[in-house]
């Protein structure tokens, strides 16, 4: 839960001050006025990564050197790298700092203390989208409730980049294959514990009894890697210079009565089975943290019709909700006496 929230430099706010309510604060603003940048602010306290930006200083304001991101005993601090602090050149500082009570923390132990589920209206093509996203939904799940898993996929993903390099070297300059043990050791281990996480986080969902319905699945499509495989493969691995095994190539698929819904499904059923598959999430969170996570929803509703809200609302009770919209039509029906609505 977060109660207090101070922007400077972040996006497009130079300075702004919310306070949020323990159930559902609702923040209403017409498009482009910063509605998903402060869900934007709230997934970096509880991830330290943004979901927008590819760099972090992206979310710098535009001519600033420095963004402030304070959610009660948690900061980000982001920067392009320097500081003008009025010597001759620059001065030169991380390009992200993460705090925790004052206390400057590593990603692997700041993500998590503040724990967030997000909904964002692309989550709705989850079904239909690039195994890139179903992967990242699966990383970002394990990574609030399982600091060893952050330490292996920030391992793995490092491993992969080494790998991918002398793999080319290999090809192009005729090294040793030698030089890949070290990182093939490395790859597996992190990579066997990656996919057995996996593997529990989909089994939860799977057996999760949803108040939507209990005839949707999903199906983990995993790429195991062994020293077995890296041998299969490797002469295929030298030619694309590309690691061709191990959790990186992942998937998953929806399916609904052991119908695979991205080619058979329709498009309602389709987000259907997104719905479901986050109030697993929410669920899954709770189950291994006992803490209630926060549930960010970026104007969500507009996307929906009135039996999708009725399920997300009846789902999301008991919980601290930050929902934007531009539009308070879309929210009729969510407003209560414990309501807080911020207009930006």
């Amino acid at each position: 839960m977060i109660l207090k929230l101070q922007l400077q430099n972040f996006r497009n706010f130079t300075k702004k001050q919310l306070e949020f309510g323990q159930g559902i604060n609702i923040i209403i603003a017409p498009n482009a006025k910063g509605k998903t940048n402060i869900l934007e602010s709230l997934f970096f306290l509880s991830s330290g990564k943004s979901f927008k930006a590819r760099l972090s200083e992206e979310s710098i304001k535009y001519e600033s050197d420095l963004a402030r991101i304070k959610g009660d005993n948690l900061e980000v601090v982001l920067t392009r790298g320097f500081l003008d602090i009025g010597k001759v050149t620059p001065e030169k500082v991380a390009k992200k700092k993460l705090l925790v009570n004052g206390i400057s923390k590593r990603l692997i132990d700041f993500a998590g203390n503040f724990k967030a589920t997000l909904f964002l209206p692309e989550d709705l093509d989850l079904v239909t989208s690039t195994p890139t996203l179903r992967r990242k939904f699966l990383d970002t799940v394990l990574s609030q409730v399982d600091r060893e898993y952050r330490r292996a996929i920030g391992s793995y993903e490092k491993g992969i980049r080494q790998r991918n390099r002398l793999l080319f070297r290999i090809r192009e300059e005729g090294l040793s294959r030698s030089h890949l043990l070290f990182w093939n050791q490395l790859l597996i281990k992190n990579g066997n514990y990656i996919t057995e996480k996996r593997e529990e986080l989909i089994e939860f969902i799977n057996s999760h009894k949803s108040n939507i319905s209990n005839k949707y699945s999903i199906s983990y499509d995993k790429s195991v890697i062994s020293e077995g495989r890296l041998e299969q493969y490797k002469n295929e691995e030298v030619a694309s210079a590309t690691t061709l095994v191990g959790p990186h190539r992942d998937d998953f698929i929806f399916l609904e009565d052991n119908r695979e819904l991205s080619s058979f499904g329709s498009r309602g059923e389709q987000r259907m089975a997104v719905l479901w598959l986050k109030l697993g999430e929410l669920a899954f969170i709770e189950e291994k943290t006992d803490e209630k996570p926060t549930l960010l929803l970026d104007d969500i509703f507009s996307e929906l019709d009135h039996e999708h809200r009725k399920v997300v609302l009846d789902s999301i009770s008991n919980h601290q909700v930050i929902i934007t919209s531009a539009d308070e039509h879309d929210i009729e029906g969510i407003k209560d006496s414990g309501t807080i609505i911020i207009n930006l």
